[in-house]
């Protein structure tokens, strides 16, 4: 998952032909119900997109996931064990996400060149774009060129282990800003450089580019997860950063 969003206990419209419950003899038909599940949060998702793109008509849908997933507040490993696997980035805000400061923006070729790099023949290339377009050559596609905001790695226990994921930022916050690196991790666990550390803006819509180096042995750990916050003292740009066996 990407977010996490309210959806245990939610009172929602009900279809008038479903029956309220699965219950064999149950033939009760009502106009609202209260059910959780994931089809309750992803209504209240997709209304906090709305929202952050009635502030900002003109971004892209990328930005606006971009915005609603750093600006969620991180939940916590020691309730569910799956960590970000079970919450993704965390929990939704959309009062924030209408201001995130940075976004990590991606356009239509740029999901192309993931697929092309996953496999993707040309002809479903062409059946998802619904046009021409055609693979690079030189296109290697690993989910770590996708300019995503989070940072994933699988590995093999006990193998050492070195990746550079690339990105670039957007600034959508005020038109001089610097925002520092900031890294949060369990003590030990893995080697993490960003490179710049220091992301000087002198205008809205400037993008920079920086690196994320990750360097490890993974010993006991299915899974070691931490984040990467752009801070510049008023935004707090959060990205989850996940190395698992």
């Amino acid at each position: 998952p990407d977010i996490s969003a309210p959806g245990v206990h939610i009172l929602a419209a009900w279809s008038s032909i479903s029956p309220v419950s699965s219950v064999p003899g149950d033939n009760r038909f009502v106009t609202f119900n209260i059910i959780s599940g994931t089809s309750m949060s992803c209504p209240h998702v997709s209304g906090a997109a709305a929202y952050v793109k009635s502030f900002h008509p003109t971004w892209s849908p990328a930005a606006i996931q971009s915005a609603l997933l750093t600006t969620a507040a991180p939940m916590s490993s020691g309730i569910n064990m799956e960590a970000e696997f079970a919450y993704g980035s965390g929990h939704l805000n959309p009062l924030k996400a209408a201001n995130p400061g940075l976004v990590y923006d991606a356009n239509e070729t740029d999901y192309i060149n993931f697929l092309c790099g996953q496999g993707y023949a040309t002809r479903l290339i062409q059946l998802l774009a619904k046009d021409n377009s055609t693979c690079p050559k030189d296109t290697n596609g690993t989910v770590s060129e996708l300019n995503y905001p989070s940072f994933g790695l699988s590995t093999s226990p006990l193998k050492p282990f070195s990746r550079t994921f690339k990105r670039t930022v957007t600034n959508v916050g005020s038109p001089t800003a610097v925002y520092r690196a900031n890294l949060s991790f369990p003590t030990g666990t893995l080697k993490i450089r960003v490179n710049p550390d220091v992301l000087s803006f002198t205008s809205v819509g400037q993008k920079l580019s920086f690196e994320l180096i990750v360097e490890a042995t993974i010993m006991d750990k299915a899974m070691v997860s931490g984040a990467l916050v752009w801070d510049d003292g008023e935004h707090k740009v959060r990205s989850p950063i996940v190395v698992f066996i």
